[in-house]
């Protein structure tokens, strides 16, 4: 008898301890070639385009340096949104090197703090790459120098011949050309290849981390930070100083929807190459793997996820292109909002992630 547990017991610890090498033992998909269009196609192309179009933010600040009339402002101002719009297919992938140097923590962080940006520019002995910095650097701190010195254009550029401007101006965009060089270089001598090859179940393999990086950004960079802080969802009452894109007044919701694309882009493999999306993403990999799923419905999941996202999308283009100007007129639009987006949240962290067998690895602190 007691051999008999014994053999029992054996074969339950073989099966706890089966070979975890891939997500799920049952299925036949690729997921190697899945991260493989994800770097090659979407990843490593996005990080290209954000850094081409910060170079041209530079040179536009270069000429608005030179002369700070109003035609130099108008082009540097161009030249930021596009660069901040592309930043909002960047800011998901914190992954490899970007995580390892808070690369969105540098980029990213609104609302800016204008005390210390000030402080920075009068003292003069700042250090941006101190993360007692993280709040007066990036697309926000540039958002402000842009748009936030002065009450109007006239008083902004006379703000320029103060020197001391200039210099943190340039100093900014330099800093973010080179952080974004950073994680590209990563990418493009090493880690590109590691990425493909991480197609491990457990906590630290590639495959789940870049599924929860992209949960992550879903719930807290767009639903959370963009829509529900400002709203209020988090607080006792509507913050709309906390929109993105706060001094420039007319841009928080291109950006939010602008991130909308990007996240539903990115679910479905859509690149340059593959504008209809393709197998090889992570709406191909649900639709693989929800057949043999026990929960599967009669809907796919994955077509759920794209009629949220688009039921958001269509509430969220009902908002005033001023966020902070919607959340105080009529702040009831801003929180039905959220309330789509959070839907879609649901189907991406419990129902994609049980598909998929892997699990959440950050804490959810929302309450939500």
């Amino acid at each position: 008898m007691n051999r008999i547990l014994i053999l029992l017991l054996i074969i339950g610890l073989a099966s706890c301890t089966s070979d975890d090498s891939s997500t799920n033992s049952n299925d036949n998909f690729d997921r190697s070639a899945m991260m493989a269009h994800l770097a090659d196609n979407i990843i490593i192309p996005s990080l290209v385009d954000l850094q081409s179009s910060l170079s041209n933010l530079s040179d536009r600040k270069d000429d608005f340096v030179v002369s700070t009339d109003q035609a130099n402002l108008d082009a540097l101002r161009d030249a930021y949104l596009a660069a901040y719009l592309k930043w909002q297919r960047v800011e998901m992938f914190n992954i490899g090197k970007a995580e390892e140097i808070q690369y969105s923590f540098q980029m990213n962080v609104f609302p800016v703090d204008v005390n210390n940006v000030d402080d920075n520019i009068i003292n003069g002995n700042y250090d941006l790459t101190s993360v007692n910095n993280q709040d007066a650097v990036g697309f926000p701190a540039l958002d402000y120098m842009l748009y936030g010195l002065s009450s109007d254009d006239v008083s902004i550029r006379n703000v320029y011949n103060d020197s001391k401007y200039k210099d943190y101006l340039s100093d900014l965009i330099e800093r973010m050309e080179l952080l974004t060089e950073t994680v590209l270089d990563d990418w493009r001598s090493g880690y590109r290849d590691e990425f493909v090859a991480g197609t491990a179940n457990n906590a630290t393999s590639p495959i789940n981390m870049i599924v929860n990086d992209f949960i992550f950004y879903y719930e807290k960079g767009l639903r959370a930070n963009k829509i529900g802080i400002p709203a209020g969802v988090f607080s006792n009452m509507p913050l709309p100083d906390r929109v993105e894109g706060l001094y420039s007044k007319v841009y928080s919701k291109q950006l939010a929807l602008n991130a909308l694309d990007a996240v539903q882009d990115f679910f479905n493999g859509v690149s340059e190459i593959t504008p209809a999306g393709t197998d090889a993403s992570l709406s191909g990999y649900i639709n693989a793997l929800e057949p043999t799923h026990s929960d599967a419905l009669s809907t796919s999941l994955s077509s759920q996820i794209n009629s949220q996202i688009d039921r958001a999308r269509v509430q969220l283009n009902t908002l005033d292109n001023d966020l902070a100007s919607q959340v105080s007129s009529d702040n009831l639009a801003m929180l039905q909002t959220y309330d789509e987006l959070q839907r879609v949240v649901v189907l991406l962290k419990v129902d994609m992630l049980s598909v998929l067998n892997i699990s959440v690895d950050y804490v959810d602190a929302d309450g939500d």
